[in-house]
């Protein structure tokens, strides 16, 4: 079954907003300075795809050499996409009264809580996290990495990750969707 049947099957008995999100960086850490470059979030309210928000963010911040080789983002590309400031808070209105949903939720909530504290903006969104609800529930898997996962829920097995954000919060939205029988 695939992310769009997923989509079109999914019912929220309560209601709820649920973002689905995922972002790019210049690296691993941000207490060493390094940021988000992109953001990928799908959004669904009372059990409807509501909307999509994607963008690019021009950190001013160069690009590791091990980070631009997950994502393939090249510090041209962002050139000129929009400052941090202004994705941010477009990125705060699209989350706002939602719980966040993430794939190793703690690196990209540790990356949003800096980007958010930088620009005063306030980040109380209850967080799931699909790394850790897959270990429980799928135990035996080699790695539970997003794609690894994906797959083996989805059945896709020639599905490839792209690494970019849009695209992976798709992906968790789908895992999740999965295990919580939506």
């Amino acid at each position: 079954m695939g992310v769009e049947a997923l989509y079109k099957n999914y019912k929220d008995p309560f209601r709820r907003k649920h973002v689905f999100f995922d972002i790019e960086t210049t690296g691993l850490f941000p207490r060493r300075g390094d940021r988000i470059i992109e953001i990928g979030a799908v959004a669904f309210l009372d059990g409807t795809l509501e909307q999509e928000f994607s963008s690019m963010m021009n950190a001013q911040k160069r690009i590791t050499k091990a980070a631009q080789q997950v994502h393939g983002i090249s510090n041209e590309e962002l050139q000129n996409a929009p400052e941090p400031e202004t994705v941010c808070r477009n990125f705060n209105d699209f989350i706002t009264g939602s719980t966040l949903i993430a794939h190793n939720a703690a690196f990209d909530m540790s990356f949003l809580r800096y980007e958010f504290q930088r620009h005063r903006l306030c980040l109380n969104n209850k967080t799931l996290c699909t790394l850790q609800m897959s270990k429980r529930q799928f135990p035996t898997l080699p790695n539970h990495k997003l794609e690894t996962v994906y797959q083996h829920i989805v059945g896709d097995k020639q599905i490839k990750q792209k690494h970019r954000a849009l695209d992976d919060a798709r992906m968790v939205a789908a895992i999740w969707m999965a295990m919580e029988g939506k």
